[in-house]
């Protein structure tokens, strides 16, 4: 198909507190507000933001874990909330999950090679033969050899149970995975390795990932484009290299500000932001990052920015910055150019380059 492989149009959770009487009005956790964005076949959009932000809903949300209440997920442009049972169980084999806790995401009672063949299993019958030969060839592809296909998770340690988990998501041969801070809970020699694991398994496989985390490092490396989420709204969405180079919206800024660098001798313009994050149950009007924002001015106040295109292929919801063209932005994060003004205040950082290291180092 000439479209995206994921299309996300306003997708929106909410969740009650209560279930209330007679017609009273109920309060509800906004987790998600009208999230929108595409992934093309092979791309990794990594989704970022402060714990709590929405961006975990969303993945769930993606794979129908949970209901959204409102807004559409198509996958090669059927929308996967209209589809009955036999037909989202059909669909489950385009997209897979790798979860965040490599060991309360798989059976403790089942050995390695079961769990990777009981997807498949799930849909057709395999002989002895077939499922030890499914077993080995995908250890083989995640850098695990075929002696631990007898082994209970139990027995691995946290990186080979990672790698497990992305092999179960495997043996469905899926277009597309969701990985839910993925390496998150593992060391960091042992985050580099699952992250170029990663990489090799979308250039031989053509595989598209949706990437949830909250560290910047490690989407900075295996991002091509990556979506910012601030109080369950996307507040940008731009390439990656663009975003590290040259953050627009305040709060990006601010993320990419409070991230640690690994060269003592550079130095990076401060971003402030006071305050805390607001309630999800009772967000402030209008942009939800004005309380906090430097940059607020009387519109910010009583009004919700738009995601609107500006340069490099970049969306942003910010009056001060992006403030809203004539024409709506329709398919978001696509390249659609509008230069910005001269005297925008647009806080540019030094470009960062990719390490010459495998971790890092992919076509963009």
């Amino acid at each position: 198909m000439n479209g995206p492989l994921l299309k996300v149009e306003n997708l929106t959770k909410h969740y009650p507190l209560g279930s209330g009487i007679f017609k009273e009005s109920i309060p509800v956790i906004r987790a998600v507000e009208d999230v929108s964005f595409c992934v093309e076949a092979g791309e990794t959009l990594c989704i970022v933001g402060e714990s709590g932000c929405g961006k975990s809903t969303v993945a769930r949300l993606l794979m129908r874990l949970v209901e959204p209440t409102g807004g559409r997920v198509l996958i090669d442009g059927t929308d996967i909330a209209g589809l009955k049972k036999q037909a989202l169980r059909d669909w489950r084999r385009r997209m897979q999950m790798v979860f965040q806790d490599p060991y309360s995401s798989l059976n403790p009672r089942l050995t390695a090679g079961q769990i990777i063949t009981e997807p498949v299993e799930n849909f057709e019958r395999l002989s002895r033969k077939q499922r030890n030969a499914l077993a080995a060839d995908l250890l083989r592809k995640v850098g695990m050899g075929p002696e631990m296909m007898h082994r209970l998770p139990s027995e691995l340690s946290g990186g080979q149970c990672q790698r497990l988990g992305i092999a179960r998501a495997l043996s469905l041969n899926p277009s597309l995975i969701i990985a839910d801070e993925a390496v998150s809970a593992l060391d960091v020699s042992v985050q580099a390795q699952i992250l170029n694991l990663l990489l090799d398994l979308q250039q031989q496989m053509g595989i598209a990932f949706v990437f949830i985390s909250h560290d910047l490092g490690v989407v900075e490396h295996i991002a091509h484009r990556v979506a910012v989420m601030y109080l369950g709204r996307i507040v940008e969405l731009a390439p990656c290299d663009a975003l590290f180079a040259n953050p627009v919206h305040p709060y990006t800024e601010a993320l990419i500000a409070a991230a640690p660098l690994p060269d003592p001798t550079r130095v990076r313009l401060e971003a402030p932001v006071e305050g805390e994050v607001p309630s999800p149950i009772n967000p402030p009007k209008g942009c939800a990052f004005h309380p906090r924002c430097p940059l607020a001015i009387e519109r910010c106040r009583i009004e919700m920015p738009p995601l609107v295109p500006i340069l490099d292929g970049r969306v942003v919801a910010c009056h001060v910055r992006a403030p809203a063209a004539d024409v709506p932005c329709s398919e978001l994060g696509r390249p659609v150019l509008r230069l910005l003004k001269q005297d925008d205040p647009v806080l540019r950082y030094e470009k960062r380059k990719h390490s010459d290291s495998k971790m890092g180092t992919r076509d963009r």
